[in-house]
């Protein structure tokens, strides 16, 4: 029986603690899932205040960390919230396997345990992590990242996906299959968390004039417009136009219309019916097999997975 400690401290996302709950505390014997122990360890074995409801009674101190095979540390609201220096004695101290969920990643890099190696978070929160862990690779386009005896999730329920990872690591992938059927949801997700990320409103600038060449290729990207175009229609030379354009915005001409057209699919697939050809067609990447590849490229899914997760219902 695996004995799984639960880390936690004031503003504890509620969430986060639930899922460990959900795969490690409720007994599914009947499919296929073995049973864990499950501890819930907080600073002094208080009750402690979660986020955004709740108070998690604990059932052990910081010592209930000792003889766990893993540690799960919840995110927290205030994911720059003080770390207390005997739960930093603790992490360090702990000899096995430690998953951080959300925000959780900034729990262990006050403890210093993402120095060296790779790590992620939310998407919200990836600069904010680099700043807080240097000596951390921070990978922006994961649903969890596996470093062995550390792991860390993107948001909310990428959590989930860890903790399915976790359950797969230790008794094998038809035990975390059953229960992903028990949880309503696939044994792996397909794509980064980039497809979950906002995406930005089509960049306008005053500089140089630029902002009317930006609505007039925006309204037009469904024609065969290049560089070239937009540098005429500017009035500039090509090569100043370039010039221009990137002090401007932070991108190239290109890169720019690329990111334009893939946004336009992006909402084509979660607006309307189209077919994925006529997606393609209408945003200007041309072909079917053209939008799958930059797709890939820019979120990591093709365009039906894209389209079931995001398709805004229309009104019965």
């Amino acid at each position: 029986m695996l004995t799984i400690g639960v880390l936690v401290l004031p503003g504890s996302r509620t969430f986060d603690i639930s899922v460990v709950g959900e795969v490690w505390a409720v007994p599914r014997v009947d499919s296929g899932v073995p049973p864990s122990e499950v501890r819930v360890c907080a600073p002094g074995r208080v009750a402690t205040p979660t986020h955004p409801v709740g108070v998690m009674p604990a059932t052990h101190g910081l010592s209930g960390l000792r003889g766990c095979d893993l540690v799960v540390v919840p995110g927290r609201v205030d994911p720059f919230a003080e770390v207390p220096r005997s739960v930093v004695r603790a992490l360090r101290a702990f000899d096995g396997t430690v998953a951080a969920l959300c925000s959780g990643a900034f729990t262990l890099a006050a403890a210093g345990m993402l120095d060296g190696r790779a790590a992620t978070t939310h998407w919200r929160l990836l600069d904010a992590l680099e700043h807080k862990a240097p000596a951390a690779t921070v990978l922006r386009d994961v649903l969890f990242a596996d470093e062995g005896d550390v792991l860390t999730s993107a948001g909310v329920v990428g959590g989930l996906d860890l903790c399915l990872h976790l359950v797969r690591r230790v008794h094998g992938a038809d035990v975390a299959a059953a229960l992903a059927r028990r949880l309503v949801m696939p044994p792996t997700r397909e794509g980064g968390q980039r497809q979950y990320v906002d995406p930005p409103l089509p960049h306008r600038t005053e500089r140089g004039g630029l902002s009317a060449t930006v609505d007039w290729a925006v309204g037009r990207l469904a024609e065969p417009i290049g560089v070239g175009d937009l540098a005429v229609h500017a009035g500039l030379s090509e090569r100043t136009f370039h010039r221009v354009f990137l002090a401007a915005t932070g991108s190239t001409p290109g890169r720019w219309l690329q990111t334009q057209r893939v946004l336009l699919a992006q909402r084509l697939l979660e607006t309307t019916d189209l077919t994925v050809h006529r997606v393609a067609e209408r945003s200007g990447l041309g072909t079917a097999a053209n939008l799958r590849r930059r797709l890939r490229a820019e979120l990591g899914v093709a365009p039906d997975a894209y389209r079931r997760t995001f398709r805004v219902p229309t009104a019965s």
